[in-house]
């Protein structure tokens, strides 16, 4: 889908670009019946970006507007008015930033080296720009300098076409643009090079300490006209002798001129690589075997084609419709190619290793988000995708010090948030019978589990206080509360690898110790509460709050106050509905969840966001709050619930994802809800039923295998559940299994405007939790 932003008034030389690109005809594959909004996500806090990139793919090109704010952690945000160039790497939707990678400047008149504050574009080389247009593998705009700018991507190369106005123009390379955060500490990058071959080619790469810390990348770039002149700027923006082929520094540039650039369509195509200069050589001759952009774009939109075909929806609203294709394309961006044409890719030790033949090894791997429902999303319409992300996973724990990953950035561990994650897909893959080696990744998630001289990062502090006591004291180490809740589930889950690699003694420890929930889950007041090591609890307790130190940084919950970690937890759900006093006091605390005030501390952090009570949406530690209804036999109040999370907290706008998408977490959630049903515990292997949104949906669930749902019917004003039936025979459960759905078959929703209380209400009915039903 294309859209045009604002039209840029007060600039002669926007006027004129209504005209600037020429006409060509591009074939188009078939695409879905409704194609996504790019640009949903790219305003509010939603940090997602226009530019093209393949499913997956190691290139994720497109414009940068600014890298001074939060709201700009992916290099991009609606509204900002100029563009300062294109990059070719960004982060999906994540609430840091980093990347930004050779960013590529195309314009006219005088050479500019700095890009200039974003509220005075004319003081650097930043541009106004009009008619702005994405759509999956392409993204367009007309430029202030009267460029014309097209691109588009392979999975490892960046292909550019610019089109300049008559005369002479140039091409800057700012290998020093990079996300700029307040807590940064130079040097920002410690090591860059620049150089340009005899035969043109320009190659080049640095070392950058933003949030993983000494990440290297590395590009080979060609341009179909060789420039006139080439002119290189060292540190300080310093510029070097006429002849100069080489610099090394800190932050470089350089500058390619055209005499008379204008005379054809200019065209770059540029290959990265995290291991080194060669890799991005052989990355570029791999996939730009030819000068033929169009050629490139035509397989860019087919890739797309076949990967947004999967889901197809009918019925519901025009905007529904969109929103859901666009979460399909956000769902499926993320984790990200990482490894060369030749297998090579840095590991997490810091060696260079090379997949086995027909394999690959991936990045930006968003693990506390993404093993919600992101990993769950591919397992179900991508099945050959995600084996090919569980083998990079267990040989990535192999390959760690810090074993099960956490939140891996082109080959740096960064332990960002809480929890070893890692084991989630695996447990999650291994349950619902994708093949691979899980017991390889055993002996990293026993030492993770279990030795506590182990290295840690932030992620994992407090492991031996949690394997003594049973919980993370609160005045030992942040974030207690969830750490403790995240540390059991993340038992759960090993203890299911643990028995696959037939350790069976360990298994059964870590069953048990992922009961640890309870000894931060306060029975009096039925929250999870901050507890001391002397065993007592953090008093007078407010859940309102982060914590119970005044220090603002200092939180005894991980992004989330006391109400919304009270639902974090997400297996052995029947002990915890028990642990608070049965069914009605559980259904009684969620209804209060949702209709509580949706007040906030002054030191909370944006994350928590889409509030409605105090659950919030926009964050991921209760997204699925909204389905433990159906455990305590009342689905029908999940069912309304869901139905309105749809609507409230998704647009069809810039800003129409109400927190950070994750990489893709939180339109995977809307995939699923959209669908009718979410997997609540993906390690359970099963789907709780909710309230589908379309009439009709079909989806690709595997070689030959088709699912499909029906709501004949279905409106806006029916969001119940009266009756199910699985391929035409009555389905009395409130949820199904993963190798059922799998299989493919007709899953019929009979919906309503009034609510039918008995349809999985009985205990034999309500979904399976901690590998048993109610």
């Amino acid at each position: 889908m294309t859209i045009d932003r604002r039209t840029l008034i007060g600039s002669s030389a926007l006027a004129l670009l209504a005209g600037a690109l020429p006409a060509r005809v591009v074939g188009r594959p078939t695409v879905p019946r409704t194609a996504p909004n790019l640009f949903v996500g790219t305003g509010g806090d939603g940090h997602t970006y226009p530019g093209p990139t393949l499913p997956f793919g190691m290139v994720q090109l497109g414009p940068d507007t600014d890298v001074e704010r939060w709201a700009t952690c992916s290099g991009y945000h609606h509204g900002d008015g100029s563009i300062m160039g294109f990059s070719h790497t960004h982060l999906s939707g994540t609430g840091i930033g980093d990347m930004l990678d050779v960013l590529v400047v195309p314009t006219t008149g005088p050479v500019q080296l700095l890009p200039g504050p974003l509220d005075n574009p004319d003081a650097g080389y930043r541009q106004r720009y009009a008619n702005e247009a994405a759509e999956p593998g392409s993204y367009r705009v007309h430029l202030e300098s009267g460029v014309a700018a097209e691109l588009t991507t392979t999975e490892r190369t960046g292909w550019h076409r610019y089109t300049f106005p008559r005369g002479a123009g140039h091409v800057l390379i700012d290998l020093s643009h990079l996300v700029h955060d307040t807590s940064d500490s130079a040097p920002l990058i410690d090591d860059a090079t620049l150089a340009i071959d005899a035969d043109g080619t320009i190659t080049g790469g640095r070392r950058v300490f933003r949030w993983a810390k000494g990440r290297r990348i590395h590009f080979a770039l060609h341009c179909s006209r060789r420039p006139d002149r080439v002119t290189f700027y060292a540190d300080g923006d310093t510029e070097q002798p006429a002849g100069t082929q080489r610099i090394a520094g800190k932050r470089l540039k350089m500058v390619l001129h055209w005499t008379d650039a204008g005379a054809a369509p200019i065209v770059l195509r540029c290959g990265i690589s995290g291991v080194d200069v060669a890799g991005a050589r052989a990355n570029l001759a791999a996939e730009a075997r030819d000068w033929d952009f169009d050629r490139v774009l035509r397989t860019a939109r087919q890739r797309w084609a076949e990967a947004l075909g999967v889901v197809q929806v009918t019925g519901g609203s025009a905007d529904q419709r969109t929103i859901m294709a666009s979460a399909l394309y956000h769902a499926q961006l993320a984790p990200t190619l990482f490894s060369d044409v030749d297998g090579r890719y840095v590991g997490l030790d810091g060696q260079i290793h090379t997949v086995p033949r027909g394999g690959a090894a991936y990045s930006s791997w968003s693990l506390w988000d993404t093993y919600r429902a992101l990993h769950p999303l591919l397992t179900l319409i991508a099945p050959e995708r995600t084996k090919s992300l569980i083998d990079d996973l267990i040989r990535q724990t192999q390959q760690s010090p810090f074993g099960p990953l956490v939140w891996p950035l082109q080959g740096k561990e960064t332990g960002t948030m809480i929890g070893w994650h890692g084991v989630v897909p695996l447990a999650e893959a291994q349950a619902k019978g994708i093949p691979a080696d899980y017991a390889a990744a055993w002996p990293a998630i026993a030492r993770r589990s279990f030795d506590v001289t182990a290295p840690d990062k932030d992620n994992s502090l407090g492991r031996d206080l949690y394997d003594r006591l049973g919980y993370v004291p609160a005045d030992a180490v942040f974030e207690s509360v969830s750490r403790t809740q995240e540390y059991a589930y993340d038992d759960w889950a090993s203890s299911h690898l643990a028995r696959t690699a037939g350790a069976g003694a360990a298994a059964d420890r870590l069953l048990k110790r992922s009961g640890n929930w309870r000894n931060v889950i306060d029975r009096e007041t039925g929250f999870a509460r901050p507890r001391f090591t002397d065993g007592s609890w953090w008093t007078p307790y407010d859940p309102i709050q982060l914590g119970h130190m005044p220090k603002p940084w200092w939180r005894d919950y991980t992004e989330a106050n006391g109400w919304q970690a009270t639902f974090l937890n997400q297996h052995d759900i029947y002990g915890r509905i028990a642990h608070v006093g049965g069914d009605a006091a559980f259904a009684a605390k969620l209804d209060a969840f949702f209709s509580a005030p949706s007040t906030l501390p002054r030191n909370a952090p944006p994350d928590i966001s889409g509030m409605l009570g105090q659950y919030a949406h926009g964050n991921e530690p209760d997204q699925h709050a909204a389905y433990l209804y159906a455990y305590a036999g009342q689905p029908w109040k999940t069912q309304a619930m869901v139905r309105r999370l749809c609507a409230e907290m998704y647009r069809n706008a810039p800003d129409g994802i109400i927190g950070n998408d994750d990489c893709g977490q939180m339109s995977a959630w809307f995939v699923f809800s959209a669908l009718g049903f979410y997997p609540v515990d993906p390690v359970e292997a099963a789907y709780v039923f909710g309230a589908p949104l379309f009439d009709h949906a079909t989806v690709r669930v595997g070689a030959g295998r088709t699912l499909t749902i029906e709501a004949p019917g279905n409106r806006a004003d029916t969001p119940y559940v009266t009756a199910v039936t699985w391929n035409g025979k009555p389905w009395t459960r409130s949820w199904i299994d993963h190798r059922t759905l799998s299989a493919g078959g007709t899953l019929r929703f009979t919906m309503s405007a009034t609510p039918n209380r008995d349809f999985g209400a009985a205990r034999a009915d309500r979904p399976p939790s901690f590998g048993h039903s109610a």
